[in-house]
């Protein structure tokens, strides 16, 4: 397995700064989570780690952008965002059912009491990762 290549901009450390205590070890865990969900994948070499819309984001040449964050007007969840006009979520949805709660077609969002559901995520997380690759697939291949 190669070592995966972690570009950061030096703006997103600030932004975990910013999240209120509480919150900032949810959105660590979440940010470890992609990581160590790209990390196992040896078709990524490189993982961009940037603010996109003021959220953490991250990129890989073969994915779609995923974003992670936590806003003031929903102090008690925190969401992890994928592109509203991928298959991903539609596809999650039918996949996992109501293990998650979803937004819409963009995110799948968590309670700050309830834990998350790890192995699970990490499958819609490499998904998204590697989603120009599978798209095509039925189910995205899972």
């Amino acid at each position: 397995m190669q070592t995966l290549q972690l570009d950061i901009n030096p703006s997103v450390p600030d932004k975990f700064d910013q999240y209120p205590d509480e919150i900032r070890s949810k959105m660590v865990a979440l940010r470890d989570l992609i990581i160590s969900s790209a990390e196992e994948l040896e078709q990524i070499t490189k993982l961009e780690e940037t603010l996109k819309w003021g959220e953490p984001s991250y990129i890989t040449k073969i994915g779609s952008t995923i974003r992670i964050d936590w806003k003031e007007k929903k102090p008690d969840q925190y969401a992890i965002y994928f592109k509203c006009t991928s298959r991903l979520v539609p596809t999650f949805k039918v996949v996992f059912g109501d293990l998650f709660t979803y937004e819409g077609n963009r995110a799948i969002v968590f309670q700050l009491n309830e834990p998350i559901p790890t192995n699970e995520l990490k499958k819609c997380i490499q998904a998204g990762l590697t989603y120009h690759k599978i798209k095509h697939l039925p189910l995205l291949g899972f």
